[in-house]
């Protein structure tokens, strides 16, 4: 019988009627076990896709539906497990805590769930989007999932090694059109106080003058807070309009 496959160019193509609605637990035993150990899928239907190469809303797919990849997990810096996950226009940043896959009949963790938030810009002043992304890993070697042995063509050279293989459910939350307003407005806003930095004035003229035993200026006062010299006065009184807590000087005659 010939193996069905949906996904053409790296789209998932369904016939009219159905719906592709896994649990969890079909996700890992089915699809992500049975690619981690290059056992026969049920069906050619999720697509292998490096998620981090593009944003989610660049990714193939129906963006008003969830989509699923297989992907790769690269290494943020050598030696360690910590995931790069940096896209183009920003970063998925994890939240929560991971969540353990079990199987429903007998209790047996399979796999991990991690969420994820798509950040827009640098890391840590990115703003957070309503992107999501699921990411499923195994935690088991067992082999007893497959039910059918390991394709004969495939050479141990061109398998990828099982913790570098994930498999992600990516979607957009849905929420109110005015929210999706405010929330740009928001993130504009907050970026745009992280690129410009403006002076920040302040007008000590409008102070007692008795505070700082000043005499009566002939002048106009400026309200910019440039130094102001009295003229009336014997000694001479110079006052910092950069910081009240400096005090005034007096000459000496």
């Amino acid at each position: 019988m010939e193996k069905l496959s949906f996904v053409k160019n790296g789209v998932l193509r369904l016939p009219p009627g159905f719906r592709f609605h896994p649990t969890d637990e079909e996700l890992v035993v089915q699809y992500l076990r049975r690619k981690v150990l290059a056992c026969p899928l049920p069906a050619s239907i999720i697509p292998e896709v490096d998620v981090c190469k593009a944003d989610p809303w660049d990714l193939p797919g129906d963006l008003e539906q969830e989509r699923y990849f297989f992907s790769t997990r690269e290494a943020k810096y050598p030696n360690t497990n910590r995931s790069n996950r940096a896209t183009i226009s920003g970063y998925w940043k994890a939240t929560g805590i991971d969540k353990q896959i079990v199987t429903s009949r007998s209790n047996q963790a399979v796999g991990m769930k991690k969420t994820l938030v798509f950040y827009r810009g640098k890391a840590p002043n990115g703003c957070r989007t309503d992107w999501i992304m699921h990411e499923y890993r195994v935690v088991s070697t067992e082999t007893a999932a497959c039910n059918a042995p390991p394709n004969k063509n495939q050479t141990q050279n061109n398998v990828v090694p099982m913790e570098n293989w994930v498999l992600c459910r990516i979607f957009l939350k849905k929420r109110s059109a005015k929210n999706d307003e405010e929330g740009l407005q928001s993130c504009n806003q907050r970026i745009g106080k992280l690129r410009t930095s403006k002076p920040v004035f302040y007008d000590f003229l409008t102070k007692d003058r008795t505070d700082l035993n000043l005499a009566p200026s002939s002048s106009s006062s400026v309200s910019s807070g440039i130094t102001q010299v009295s003229n009336n006065d014997a000694d001479d009184h110079e006052e910092s309009s950069c910081c009240n807590s400096f005090p005034y000087f007096r000459r000496k005659p």
